[in-house]
């Protein structure tokens, strides 16, 4: 299981009870979450895992590389926790923290079922990396090498034999070189050893048999020099590794661990796991909102950023939700808890970053299938140099290549060294590396900014789609609705529009439903009769039984199928006004005036009939603004490479027209129900190939779930936004959009460039090693420690990527 992510079930199958039905659990499981910050890399987590699976009594394993952490269920009747950290530290990686879930006492902890996956680590602590015993050991070494050194090639004659093994002098320099091989080496044979055992074929058993080797012939200044190096570059690695998961780091460090609350008439701090849903919290300026909750006294700005992104802060009032990880800037407040820690917005924006790190790419699926192969071919091929020249090159042979002449040497000495070197190239830790770490950072970076990518896969998919489709209502407008114009037709006047129009609304949970009610209260249509019989007419609208007749609420095109010609009021005008002569609401029989409804809907306004199956009550206009980023958005997204930008949406031909002209996209489809949508999205995939659909992830469920990659708009508080989308922006936030495609695309980018990076430089390396261009040192500095440090830290970059101002 070398992409840390696999589980394995024993026994009846991870979990279940065992033994017959009705027969009481046999298996009672605990999970310990543990941090060993050493595992960073795939094939550090298969030699975890493979020593995992010998463990009798271990359930399930997720192992994370990137954030360095191994979550271990197991069953407390046949195994402990110290078995578990048993086998991760006899696979030759430290545990440095983290339990079981129960009282934390480990094996011995109690717990149930119900408890697992509580305990544990989220990323693995900051490590002091320089200071480490490692560490110590290999500025041992290194200081050894350096006097061997100067023995060996500057202070020759106090370099004298002061020792012999079977019969072969050893010189103060053999010693020091020795002295180097036993400081730093041991610790890599070390791990070569537990590889081996392991069946592991990964870069310590690589680098373990070639120091092992080296020293077993004689070579002591290769071996020396190797095993320095390469401890070097695994020091270095570690810290790269320990540098790209501090903004892992920092995201669990937003969330708050205690909480102020009222309790028994006074006020008392305890932990934010303590806390239970209902009680109130205290938030004074500067401190965080410990959990989510509603405001239920005091008023404040408070700072929303850490959950979604949003730089401006949200003017706080008694009945809004407040989120967990929030800044309370200036005022008091007292906050209603509707969560507990571990289900708040923040909690969950947490775990599912840290579920997404070991959702693969295709990108990181084609590295992991070409490393399988790659190392063992590389292996084949050292060993193949070190045997095949000597045996058959009887004398020095020299080649001219392209002007420059290359001595291919017949002595072993020289072949083995260069069968060493490629032994060094074998090892693709670079390679492996390259696409989970800019995962990691592209994923950590965009939570940071307000946009949850639920897996590397969503990451790699947004970066290469050529068509995006937009929601209109709630996207590119802010799906806040008013009502703003009345055309009561017959004997009607506006009250009693308003009143049977409020009535029908009542039971519904559209926003034009809240428009409307919004609209009644505030014109003082209070008397607001009980609908009965409510029934939705899905992407139509509505149908409820008002003081004992049906009323129907709803598109003109529900309204035509009732049997009502509204061909003259839907008629487009000269210059869109209605006919001179005629009031600008009702003709004098009782019907529309010519082009009203055409006009209404020109200007971008949603129109819904009130009436019943054989008579017109009237017409109610609603409008939505358009958000003020939204025509730069899709400027922005069209700048940016996206081909086609499309708004889907429900509303009228005349709405959507207005709407679509305002924003600028590219066309815009009308009326369409939501099973309309999906064909839409199929039919851009058709057209342009990988399809985004943004939408609010409840309505658009469906058209999110057949587009490439589905985006959850204002997701935050929002659980099925958060379950349903493979991308949430967390705030109401258009401008992230174009945001979100630079960082994927960028992502994709140093993707690429990492991996064909990392292969380029392996490659020539291994055309150098037998024309004798390539040392030991340089393949380990270059090919290993090199291209390591050189991948992370250009997969950083991306945390450098951000929101564009559109102010």
């Amino acid at each position: 299981m070398t992409d840390g992510s696999n589980g394995r079930d024993e026994g009846d199958g991870g979990g279940a009870a065992s033994g017959a039905a009705g027969e009481p659990d046999a298996r009672r499981e605990l999970t310990a979450g543990l941090a060993v910050p050493e595992m960073d890399c795939p094939s550090c987590a298969g030699k975890v895992d493979n020593a995992l699976e010998r463990v009798d009594g271990v359930v399930e394993v997720a192992l994370n590389p990137t954030a360095g952490t191994a979550t271990v269920t197991y069953d407390a009747e046949r195994t402990t926790e110290a078995d578990v950290v048993a086998a991760i530290e006899g696979a030759g990686y430290e545990v440095t923290g983290g339990r079981s879930d129960g009282d934390g006492s480990g094996g011995d902890a109690e717990g149930t079922d119900d408890d697992a996956g509580s305990g544990g680590v989220a990323v693995a602590p900051p490590a002091e990396v320089w200071t480490t015993p490692r560490a110590m050991k290999t500025w041992l070494g290194a200081g050894l090498v350096t006097l061997g050194l100067l023995f060996e090639f500057v202070l020759t004659g106090s370099n004298p034999a002061v020792a012999s093994v079977l019969g072969a002098p050893l010189t103060v320099a053999d010693v020091l070189f020795l002295g180097a091989v036993a400081a730093s080496g041991i610790p890599v044979i070390r791990g070569g050893y537990y590889s081996a055992r392991n069946r592991s074929l990964d870069i310590d058993l690589l680098m373990g048999t070639a120091i092992v080797a080296a020293t077993g012939i004689g070579y002591f200044v290769e071996a020396a020099t190797l095993a320095v190096l390469f401890s070097v570059a695994e020091l270095l690695e570690d810290y790269a590794m320990d540098r790209a998961r501090d903004s892992l780091r920092e995201l669990m460090e937003l969330s708050p661990d205690e909480a102020t609350v009222k309790r028994d008439g006074g006020e008392t701090t305890v932990p934010t796991d303590d806390v239970s849903v209902g009680e109130t919290v205290v938030v004074r300026p500067g401190e965080k909102v410990p959990l989510d909750g509603t405001v239920t006294e005091g008023e404040s700005a408070v700072d929303e950023s850490p959950i979604t992104g949003e730089s401006v802060p949200v003017d706080k009032v008694p009945g809004d939700e407040a989120f967990a990880g929030a800044i309370n800037e200036e005022g008091y407040l007292e906050i209603e808890v509707t969560s507990t820690a571990g289900d708040s917005t923040l909690a969950r924006i947490i775990e599912l970053v840290q579920g997404a790190q070991a959702e693969k790419t295709e990108t990181e699926r084609f590295v992991d299938r070409f490393a399988g192969y790659y190392t063992p071919v590389v292996v084949v091929l050292a060993i193949l140099t070190a045997a095949l020249p000597p045996l058959l090159i009887a004398d020095p042979v020299t080649v001219d290549l392209a002007g420059y002449p290359f001595v291919f040497a017949a002595d072993w000495g020289t072949w083995f060294v260069r069968g060493l070197t490629l032994l060094v190239i074998a090892c693709p830790c670079a390679f492996v590396i390259s696409t989970p770490v800019s995962v990691v950072s592209g994923i950590t970076s965009a939570a940071k900014n307000g946009v949850l990518i639920k897996g590397g896969n969503h990451l790699e998919a947004m970066g290469d789609v050529d068509a995006v489709a937009l929601d209109k209502t709630g996207t590119l407008t802010k799906g806040e609705l008013a009502v703003t114009d009345l055309l009561p037709l017959g004997d009607a006047d506006e009250a009693t529009l308003l009143r049977r129009a409020a009535a029908l609304e009542r039971r519904s949970e559209h926003p034009i439903a809240t428009a409307v009610l919004d609209r009644a209260d505030r014109a003082g249509v209070t008397d607001l009769a009980e609908p009965t019989d409510f029934e939705s007419l899905t992407g139509k609208g509505i149908r409820a039984a008002v003081d004992g007749e049906t009323y129907y609420a709803g598109k003109p095109a529900l309204f035509e199928e009732l049997g009502f010609d509204l061909s003259r009021a839907r008629a487009e005008t000269d210059g869109g006004v209605v006919t001179e002569g005629e009031p600008a609401g009702s003709a004098p029989d009782g019907e529309f005036a010519e082009g009203a409804l055409a006009a209404l809907e020109r200007e971008g306004k949603t129109v819904v009939l009130v009436g019943t199956a054989t008579e017109l009550t009237g017409a109610v206009a609603v409008a939505d603004e358009v958000r003020r980023d939204s025509k730069r958005a899709v400027e922005r997204l069209r700048e940016l490479g996206v081909e086609r930008v499309v708004m889907l949406t429900g509303d009228n031909e005349g709405t959507a027209r207005a709407i679509a002209e305002q924003v600028g996209v590219d066309e815009y489809r009308a009326e369409l129900l939501p099973e309309e949508k999906v064909d839409a999205v199929e039919s851009l995939q058709a057209a342009y190939g990988e399809v985004a659909m943004v939408g609010d992830g409840i309505n658009d469920a469906p058209a999110l779930a057949t587009a490439d990659v589905g985006v959850a708009m204002g997701a935050a508080g929002t659980d099925t936004a958060l379950e349903t989308a493979d991308i949430a922006l967390m705030g109401d936030d258009v401008a992230k959009l174009p945001y979100l495609y630079a960082l994927s695309h960028t992502a994709n980018g140093v993707i690429r460039q990492n991996v064909w990076a990392s292969l380029g430089v392996k490659f020539l390396l291994a055309l150098g090693v037998p024309l004798g261009l390539v040392s030991v040192a340089m393949a380990v500095v270059v090919g290993d420690m090199g291209m390591s440090l050189g991948v992370t830290g250009n997969a950083m970059r991306l945390s450098g990527i951000e929101p564009e101002s559109y102010e």
